[in-house]
């Protein structure tokens, strides 16, 4: 029974790459646009805490 799910699962995933090549570099251009988008949220929010611990006198 356990192996029945393993292999399902094997696959499951070895039929869901096969739309990758597909896809060609659509997958890599999100992924990196996602990353430079969370890049730039939190350089946002490390200028706010900066700012916010400078008022307080609490950045060394």
């Amino acid at each position: 029974m356990w192996n029945d799910f393993v292999y399902g699962l094997g696959d499951f995933f070895q039929w869901t790459f096969k739309i990758l090549p597909v896809m060609g570099n659509i997958p890599n251009y999100i992924f990196i646009l996602i990353g430079f988008g969370l890049f730039f949220y939190w350089i946002k929010e490390q200028a706010r805490y900066n700012k916010e611990a400078e008022k307080n006198g609490t950045l060394k």
